[in-house]
C-alpha cells in the first residue's frame, strides 16, 4: 500500500536484530521499497533523522 508513498521501510526486529523472511524482503523490493532490517532501537534512530531531513520513509517496529 505504501509503494509510491515511501522509499525506504526501516524493520525494528525488537532488541536483536534479525531477518526478514526472504519472500518479504523480495516482495517488497519488488514493490520499489528500499527495506532495511535493524534492531528497533536503532530503526527508531535512523527514522526520526532521515524523517527530519523530509524523507519518504515508513518503519514497522517489535517493541519488547
Amino acid at each position: 500500500a505504501l509503494a509510491g508513498e515511501i522509499d525506504v521501510l526501516f524493520i525494528g526486529t525488537g532488541a536483536e536484530i534479525a531477518h526478514i523472511p526472504a519472500e518479504l524482503h523480495k516482495a517488497l523490493e519488488e514493490a520499489g521499497l528500499g527495506v532495511e532490517a535493524m534492531n528497533s532501537p536503532a530503526a527508531c534512530r535512523t527514522y526520526n533523522v532521515l524523517l527530519s531531513e523530509g524523507r519518504r520513509i515508513a518503519m514497522a517496529a517489535l517493541v519488547v
